[in-house]
Parts: structure tokens; C-alpha cells; sequence
């Protein structure tokens, strides 16, 4: 049950940025790793000891969108 604080909690937020879970684990990673290379932080909720979730946060407030460019590789 989530009670809003904690950005693991909506899914379903999350989701809206980005077209499916694989994707989001991917841009999330990627932002994550920014974060550690020294990248500011887009918004105001930041955790230096946790990226992962200063990431997580972006991507839910609509700071970070992702949608596949085409379907598959042929």
C-alpha cells in the first residue's frame, strides 16, 4: 500500500512517461548514472546518497519522458 511518499509506491505515474517497465529501468538506470558523473539534478528532491531515487522522482514529475523511436529490430 503506498502512502504517496514514496516514489516506488505509483507505478502507475511512473509509467505515464515512459511506454513500459523495461523502459523505465533503463532510463532510470541511465539518469542514475548521470547523477553520480556529477549532472544537476532537475528537480527539487534530491538525495546525493540515493540517484536511483532522485531519478525515480524525475522521471514522475514529467522531467524525464521516454518513448521508443520504432518497434523492434528487423
Amino acid at each position: 500500500m503506498s502512502n504517496g511518499n514514496s516514489v516506488f509506491g505509483d507505478l502507475d505515474r511512473l509509467l505515464e512517461h515512459v511506454d513500459s517497465k523495461f523502459s523505465l529501468v533503463n532510463v532510470v538506470t541511465k539518469r542514475a548514472k548521470q547523477l553520480n558523473n556529477g549532472a544537476p539534478a532537475l528537480t527539487e528532491q534530491v538525495n546525493p546518497n540515493k540517484p536511483v531515487s532522485t531519478a525515480l522522482n524525475e522521471v514522475a514529475v514529467g522531467k524525464i519522458q521516454y518513448h521508443r523511436t520504432r518497434e523492434g529490430i528487423k
